[in-house]
């Protein structure tokens, strides 16, 4: 859920992410990874994006993983193969706080083959750096600060003044599905409320997302089996931006005593 919310920001506030990855508003473009290759090395958080002159790789990390050094070189090489007159800059953005030490390498040896990139961990960046644009304005309460509910309430005034309703809403889900990674989800659900975010596309999304599983596990094991998955599955997602039980019983159309027992999972 993580990946496709920095997904979103990526892909609808491209020239907001260009500013502070950059330096400079450049206009870039997606790029698909069947554009490098065939057969694209499974990457959920994997986003590419483009201009004449430029190809930005970011991954998104929720947690480190051994592999990622390797991923980055396959893509530069990739990228060469494809854009071999273009610069390429990779960058992969740590969202959860760890102590491991996978968050510190920025490199890539084997042999005499040598690869560098960037690393980005949000808890080390001044909140400040995303308090300025909407489409970095969710990344704000994983920045490096001692109280995540002050930025948090901080975020939310900046969310009230968007004028624009439909950036407003998904502004809002964005921020509340990424700082459950941090504060806890009562503390959330008294900043924002639950009412605004259902209307955004990140919410709808949720919901396609849980269908579209319930019905491939309803092929698999069975209409009714498949039928309950889904509605356990958007039930535990809208509780985790902080929907009352009500609001998710109503949704899903399960009982107050099922969202609560739920409940129970996430807490």
């Amino acid at each position: 859920m993580y990946d496709n919310i920095c997904k979103y920001l990526a892909e609808n506030f491209k020239d907001d992410l260009a500013t502070w990855l950059l330096g400079s508003p450049i206009k870039l473009t997606e790029l698909s990874p069947t554009e490098l290759s065939n057969e694209p090395i499974r990457a959920d958080s994997l986003i590419l994006l483009q201009s004449d002159n430029l190809v930005l790789h970011i991954e998104f990390q929720t947690d480190p993983e051994d592999h990622i050094p390797f991923r980055m070189l396959d893509y530069r090489v990739r990228g060469y193969r494809r854009f071999p007159h273009k610069e390429m800059r990779q960058v992969v953005i740590y969202l959860r706080k760890t102590g491991s030490e996978l968050v510190h390498k920025n490199s890539f040896k084997l042999s005499n083959t040598y690869h560098a990139f960037e690393v980005i961990r949000l808890w080390e960046q001044p909140t400040e750096r995303f308090m300025s644009v909407p489409g970095l304005l969710p990344f704000a309460v994983l920045s490096q600060t001692k109280d995540p509910t002050i930025v948090l309430s901080q975020v939310a005034q900046a969310v009230a003044a968007i004028k624009d309703q439909q950036q407003q809403r998904d502004i809002a889900a964005a921020t509340s599905i990424l700082a459950g990674l941090v504060l806890d989800r009562n503390v959330i659900k008294k900043i924002f409320r639950s009412e605004m975010m259902r209307e955004s596309v990140i919410y709808q999304e949720i919901l396609e997302e849980g269908k579209a599983k319930g019905m491939a596990e309803g092929k698999a094991e069975g209409k009714a089996k498949g039928m309950a998955e889904t509605a356990r599955k958007i039930a535990l997602n809208l509780l985790g931006i902080g929907m009352s039980l009500e609001q998710v019983a109503q949704v899903t159309e399960l009982s107050i005593e099922q969202v609560r027992v739920l409940q129970q999972e996430i807490i």
